[in-house]
């Protein structure tokens, strides 16, 4: 075989073989490309027919039924960082009465929670309350509840703008209408889990779907 022929077989035998690895190069690429995409782009038909709201993400639902007196439910959303996030359940016999919720007072008890201001990183004059304290007093056309702690801790914020925007109960209970942020001790929080139900538990009760 001459020198050009071997030449000629050894360059071809190169491309096959450069070839070969550029298509195991394509193929492999490809392959984690639909790796990757099943990972960054969910299966359609697993998704929920609406996405989770800020609170479904960040939160743990609790609820206190009846808390008090019948028909006075309540829910405790529990962030990570141990906050606790209080408000009327949108079971709560306000929201039957005609008209819904006219009027949000915290004057209540010996002072009026809406003047509490929580300062400092430590939150050190915040006051702690019990479960059953009253926060606030909600008013319908018709009659008015108080609304509670239900849970034992430092109060650190009242939502004050339902003073001006009572409404926001009536269209945004779980969010903007919320009542107060209360931070209890881990072991505090501990002893009043047992007494609250869960999400499910809540909706089983009540019966909702």
């Amino acid at each position: 075989m001459s020198d050009d022929m071997a030449d000629r077989k050894r360059k071809l035998e190169e491309t096959t073989v450069l070839n070969s690895l550029h298509e195991e190069e394509e193929e492999k690429a490809e392959y984690e490309e639909e790796e990757l995409h099943e990972l960054l782009v969910p299966d359609v038909s697993l998704l929920p027919p609406t996405p989770p709201s800020a609170v479904e993400t960040n939160f743990v639902s609790y609820f206190a039924p009846d808390f008090m007196k019948p028909g006075n439910d309540q829910y405790v959303y529990r962030h990570a960082n141990g906050l606790c996030v209080v408000g009327l359940a949108s079971t709560h016999l306000a929201f039957k009465d005609k008209g819904g919720i006219t009027a949000v007072d915290f004057n209540v008890g010996k002072s009026d929670r809406s003047g509490m201001k929580v300062t400092g990183k430590r939150k050190r004059n915040a006051q702690h309350f019990e479960s059953n304290t009253a926060l606030c007093k909600v008013c319908t056309g018709d009659d008015s509840y108080v609304v509670r702690c239900c849970v034992k801790g430092s109060l650190l914020e009242v939502n004050d703008r339902l003073i001006k925007q009572p409404e926001l109960l009536n269209s945004s209970a779980d969010r903007e209408g919320y009542i107060a942020i209360i931070m209890p001790k881990p072991a505090d929080w501990l002893k009043v889990k047992t007494s609250l139900l869960s999400l499910e538990e809540f909706k089983k009760l009540r019966e909702l779907c």
